[in-house]
C-alpha cells in the first residue's frame, strides 16, 4: 500500500520559514515523480514545485528564489523549503507522486496524495 505523510506546517510570521516534508513508502516504481501542490478553500490545487522521475526540478513563479524543492532518496522523504513567506502562501500544502511527471503542474500526473499540512503566514 503507497502511502504519502506530509509533515512541517504551522503558522508563521511574514519573512519567516518553514520546511515541510514527505515521506513516502510502497510506491512500486523505481524512478518516480513527485511534486508540492497548494490549496486555498474553494480554489483548485495548484502546482508549487516538482521533481520529475529524471531529476528535473521546476518551481512556479511565484515562488521562484523563496522555495526549494528537494528529496532525500536514502530517506524516501520529499522537502519543501520554504523562505521569506508571505500572506499569499497560506494554504494546504499536498505532496503527490506519480510514475513520470512529464506535465509537472498538472494534478493528473501524481496518482497518490498525502493527506495535507497547513500553511498559514500573517502579516
Amino acid at each position: 500500500q503507497v502511502r504519502l505523510v506530509e509533515s512541517g506546517g504551522g503558522s508563521v510570521q511574514t519573512g519567516e520559514s518553514l520546511r515541510l516534508s514527505c515521506e513516502i513508502s510502497g510506491y512500486p516504481y523505481r524512478n518516480y515523480a513527485m511534486a508540492w501542490f497548494r490549496q486555498t478553500p474553494g480554489k483548485e490545487r495548484w502546482a508549487v514545485a516538482a521533481i520529475n522521475a529524471t531529476g528535473s526540478i521546476y518551481y512556479t513563479d511565484s515562488v521562484k528564489g523563496r522555495f526549494t524543492i528537494s528529496k532525500d532518496n536514502d530517506k524516501n522523504t520529499l522537502y519543501l523549503e520554504m523562505n521569506d513567506l508571505k500572506p499569499e502562501d497560506t494554504a494546504m500544502y499536498y505532496c503527490g507522486a506519480g510514475p513520470f511527471g512529464r506535465v509537472w503542474w498538472k494534478e493528473y500526473e501524481y496518482n497518490v496524495w498525502g493527506q495535507g499540512t497547513q500553511v498559514t503566514v500573517s502579516s
